[in-house]
């Protein structure tokens, strides 16, 4: 029997939607030679995260390895799958490999990050292969909401791999590649030994619908709009910005795209020959100069994001553009699931101006860009892979897309982030447990979810802050009495007092009390100056708050 073996490990994204990384290894046990499938990011809520700006894998077990690396590859270019790219790069170091478009945006991001974008190259589309080690890999076309998505066709001694990425049955997506069940086919002939699958849609009963469905509703909106329009969508979703600005054209209506993510997203889908034939657009600054009926404005911000332009325009002004009463709002778009607090709070900004806001309730203006349940079964039946890995969603994803699998009689597993397995026999086997966990870009720096930052600045948040000093003498006596500086906390408590003013009193009590030995003491004495200040607010307001101690010994 031999000694090697074909193993999968995700570190981010199974068990979970977003912060995509997925290992890949073939060889003797712990020789394996290793590649990665994407590298995305999640991002950060003021409930959990407040303050990170984004939150990556933590890729602790790759680095320790780098040296069995051979590269990685990218399926397509949603954040969620390309965006920790330039971030981690420094640990990795090694060529990334993808189609033009996601090359294009990869450099993009490497370049931002200093790094040499040359590092990034481009591969054509499946029969072509990359050889590296004992992988040989292709990138086969699959229709997603972004153009040039590809699903990983990964060959080494013990099979053929299929990691489909995201992914839909579409047969004319309007932009990019339709779903091609000819190719499939021919992929699947020598057998597929494991098919990696997107489980996101799992719980959608029906079969999901294409993208061309939806120029003829919008269109139909844009063209009974009286106002101003405005849409917003996905930057990536280069086929339905297109469909809008199309819809607006034939609206009588100039374009003006507002967000520095939908920009980009076009110019590189033109530079790259994936998007013709796009309407003309104006700048901000000259759609000041048209009548507002003749004005179509696609903005960033469809998941409710603050300092994006839909956000802005729901506050007040955006790049000298308004949105007023009489004029009309669509979210083209799906609200992610924990994106609703903000999307709401938009629509009602709006509303509040008299503006019409229509969304994806009526299924009229968006499609999905992931797989629903029959198609997830029918692409089972088309490839009919020995087992099932299913990733990309929940707990409750994974399980589901694991039952539609077994009842086919496909062997198949619930596989979470750090779970390693074996792929090489007849079912997929655990063959051993990683650490893992996220890693979190805060400003410049770079730091783990167990560094106790974040918990700090929640703890802050929950429970506000008090600094509180006092200065000693050469003999280690209190020099003046004690102060605080409170943040974040009532300034006044039960007793109709000053909080600071009570808490000082306190604190001044216990010093005039403390013995010499625990004046020596610094850790002892801020314990003890820490408890009474806590215990002081506790009883003034009802909070016990964080608490800062600084001592300082004149010498």
């Amino acid at each position: 029997m031999s000694s090697e073996r074909l193993i999968y490990l995700p570190l981010g994204g199974a068990g979970e939607i977003g912060m995509n990384a997925y290992v890949y290894g073939y060889g003797p046990q712990d020789k394996e030679r290793l590649i990665l499938v994407d590298l995305g990011v999640t991002f950060p809520d003021m409930d959990t995260t407040p303050g990170v700006d984004l939150i990556m894998p933590d890729m602790t077990w790759l680095k320790e390895r780098v040296d069995r690396l051979e590269g990685i590859f990218i399926t397509h270019g949603h954040e969620d799958h390309i965006g920790a790219i330039a971030h981690m790069y420094s640990s990795l170091s090694v060529p990334i490999y993808a189609r033009p478009f996601t090359a294009n945006l990869a450099r993009r991001k490497m370049e931002e990050a200093g790094h040499d974008p040359a590092n990034v190259v481009t591969v054509e589309a499946w029969p072509e292969v990359t050889r590296l080690g004992p992988f040989t890999v292709g990138v086969a076309p699959m229709s997603h909401s972004i153009p040039e998505s590809g699903a990983l066709v990964i060959d080494s001694p013990a099979g053929r791999v299929v990691h489909t990425g995201d992914f839909k049955l579409d047969p004319n997506p309007l932009v990019g590649e339709p779903f091609d069940p000819e190719m499939w086919a021919q992929i699947a002939a020598p057998g597929i030994q494991a098919l990696v699958c997107d489980s996101t849609n799992v719980f959608s009963t029906h079969p999901g619908r294409s993208e061309s469905e939806l120029p003829e509703p919008i269109t139909e909106l844009f063209a009974n709009a009286k106002g101003m329009v405005a849409a917003t969508t996905f930057a990536s979703n280069v086929a339905r910005v297109k469909t809008l600005a199309k819809a607006g054209e034939k609206a009588g209506r100039s374009i003006v795209l507002l967000g520095r993510a939908m920009r980009r997203m076009i110019e590189a889908a033109v530079e790259t020959g994936v998007l013709s034939d796009f309407p003309k657009t104006i700048s901000p600054e000259d759609a000041s100069d048209v009548p507002r009926e003749n004005l179509m404005l696609i903005t960033t911000g469809s998941q409710g994001e603050r300092r994006a332009a839909t956000a802005q325009l729901a506050r007040g002004k955006y790049r000298g553009l308004e949105l007023k009463e009489g004029d009309l709002f669509l979210f083209s778009s799906k609200t992610i699931p924990g994106n609703e607090k903000g999307v709401i709070h938009i629509i009602n900004q709006f509303s509040e101006k008299g503006v019409d806001v229509v969304d994806d309730s009526s299924g009229l203006y968006h499609v999905s860009g992931h797989a629903n349940g029959p198609d997830l079964e029918a692409l089972h039946d088309l490839l009919k892979p020995k087992m099932v890995v299913p990733m990309h969603g929940e707990h409750r994803h994974l399980r589901q897309h694991a039952r539609l699998a077994e009842a086919k009689g496909i062997a198949s597993a619930v596989v979470v982030n750090g779970m390693m397995m074996d792929l090489t026999g007849d079912a997929p086997k655990v063959t051993g447990c990683v650490d893992t966990g996220r890693t979190y870009l805060d400003g410049t720096v770079k730091y783990g979810a167990l560094d106790g930052i974040v918990r700090d600045r929640i703890r802050m948040a929950l429970n506000g802050h008090v600094t509180v000093t006092v200065i000693l003498d050469e003999e280690d006596e209190p020099l003046g009495e004690p102060w605080c500086d409170i943040k974040g906390l009532a300034e006044t408590g039960s007793s109709n007092a000053a909080l600071v003013e009570v808490m000082e009193e306190d604190l001044n009590q216990f010093l005039m009390r403390a013995g010499a030995k625990t004046l020596r003491n610094e850790e002892k004495l801020e314990q003890e100056l820490r408890r009474i200040a806590r215990q002081s607010a506790q009883s003034e307001i009802g909070k016990k708050p964080e608490v800062t101690v600084v001592v300082s010994r004149m010498r």
